[in-house]
């Protein structure tokens, strides 16, 4: 029961600092970032600028769309439903955008996975794009706890659930291949 403890009461204190942040870029970066990556809209503008660089892109950003997929399904469909875990309380954020919350359950991000997902898939046909990709997940990430949306740990999950979205989809071609041999 220790471990639980110390993990809620990290969440607590992560929480509450990430939420205090007041500085010029917070309060104009983190609500530009919400926007884009609601409906993963920021996700479908990367692999429409990827698709524009030619074959690699286009690889990449079918391998960043297939994984943002998956993420998404065990995340939003799945995990999201075997734990029903309520969003972060009120009385933890120190602004007024903890009021603009989804009153779907918090654990875990599923913005985060789908970010974390499309930036290591194309990573791993574009090192340098899914860089660049890593910038928005990141910030995504950071979003989702200032807005009170989400808990740390929900954030740290919903990356795990990324990163094994992307490596499951990487992986399939070859999985299918020994399975037709």
């Amino acid at each position: 029961m220790g471990v639980l403890t110390d993990l809620h009461e990290g969440d607590h204190r992560l929480t509450r600092w990430v939420a205090s942040w007041r500085s010029d870029c917070a309060r104009r970066v983190l609500p530009a970032v919400e926007e884009t990556a609601e409906h993963t809209k920021l996700w479908w503008g990367a692999a429409v600028a990827l698709s524009a660089a030619g074959w690699r892109g286009r690889r990449a950003a079918i391998a960043g769309l297939s994984s943002m997929a998956v993420a998404e399904l065990a995340s939003n469909c799945v995990l999201k439903h075997v734990w029903n875990r309520r969003r972060p309380p009120k009385e933890w954020i120190s602004h007024e955008e903890v009021d603009d919350r989804p009153d779907s359950p918090s654990f875990p991000s599923g913005h985060t996975a789908a970010g974390v997902a499309f930036s290591v898939a194309v990573a791993s046909v574009w090192p340098w794009a899914g860089a660049v990709c890593a910038v928005p997940a990141v910030a995504v990430a950071a979003e989702r706890v200032h807005t009170g949306a989400h808990y740390p740990s929900d954030v740290a999950v919903g990356a795990a659930v990324g990163v094994t979205a992307a490596a499951l989809v990487g992986r399939a071609p070859r999985l299918a291949l020994r399975l037709l041999r």
